[in-house]
């Protein structure tokens, strides 16, 4: 079966102040490295937009109208210290919705055995009402719900390999039951959330702080004796990824120092439950990764192993 990539067209326009590390070049270079030698066997569709219903999945309305009424139509305007809207953003922000649910809903029919969300901006930590982060929406959190609410899914899982935690993600499917978010990530860093601790409404939430510095070894370790058995054991009908690839070393925003052969192993362990568990439907959407050498380098070698499932 074939891995589809969705590619966010509008993600290309959607600007960021000058110096900003969430930057078009990171599209540019992720998408030239899925157009290159090694990849004409995707299956690329545009993402298309998503609706005002699929939105509200799991933001409130009045959220969507304010992002929708304070969106410019020249020039640029902040929604937090770090995050920013351009006249091409909220169109790039629908679409990294839209291209996630249509990523789903290709996965859940079996038209395709997972898939590949490039997009900007990201997504994982955009909560219920507040833009922050870079992210406007909640990317993945919003396809799990669609899964959930219009797919009939039980259970689906998601999980956040990102250096940053996901928080948006966290706060959007705190209560839902029937998900189970588990994310790893470097603490101390941005956005200070993210303890162990923190475990959901229905202890549904699994988060594995990692250490700066800690590297490869303390990654595969948390992931083979605590992550993997608990995604597992939850039995989800469908394994969410959301795929940022700012641990690795070269990153300049955090230092967990991973390889690119780390995030090679982790997507097999990931797919490799997936297979055990929901006929290996996988849907992975891109977060963050700011090196733009390892982050073209990272995804590369993520859909390449998506590829060979």
């Amino acid at each position: 079966m074939m891995t589809i990539w969705m590619k966010n067209v509008a993600g290309a326009e959607h600007e960021m102040p000058a110096g900003h590390p969430e930057q078009i070049a990171r599209l540019e270079r992720v998408n030239a490295a899925l157009e290159g030698p090694g990849f004409f066997a995707l299956d690329m569709h545009h993402a298309p937009m998503a609706g005002e219903a699929d939105i509200m999945l799991a933001h409130p309305r009045a959220y969507l109208e304010g992002i929708r009424r304070v969106a410019p139509s020249k020039g640029m305007i902040s929604l937090d210290p770090d995050t920013s809207m351009s006249p091409a953003t909220l169109e790039a922000a629908l679409c990294g919705v839209g291209g996630c649910i249509a990523a789903v809903d290709a996965v859940m029919a079996g038209e395709v055995k997972n898939a590949f969300v490039g997009t900007r901006p990201p997504g994982h930590h955009a909560e219920k009402t507040h833009a922050m982060g870079f992210c406007l929406f909640g990317n993945v959190a919003i396809a799990a719900k669609h899964a959930l609410e219009r797919l009939g899914a039980s259970r689906v899982a998601v999980v956040d390999f990102d250096v940053h935690h996901g928080n948006g993600t966290q706060d959007l499917l705190w209560e839902e039951d029937r998900a189970l978010f588990i994310s790893s990530h470097q603490m101390p860093l941005f956005p200070g959330t993210g303890s162990a601790s923190e475990r959901g409404a229905a202890n549904n939430v699994m988060n594995v702080p990692l250490a700066p510095g800690s590297g490869s070894d303390a990654m595969r370790e948390v992931y083979a004796n605590r992550i993997l058995p608990r995604l597992e054991a939850f039995a989800p009908d469908l394994i969410l990824i959301s795929a940022g690839f700012d641990a690795h070393a070269d990153d300049p925003l955090a230092n967990l120092n991973w390889t690119t052969e780390d995030f090679v192993w982790l997507t097999r362990k990931i797919c490799a439950v997936a297979d055990r568990v929901c006929g290996g439907r996988v849907v992975s959407s891109l977060e963050g990764g700011y090196d733009l050498d390892a982050l073209a380098e990272a995804v590369a070698a993520h859909v390449s192993v998506l590829m060979e499932q």
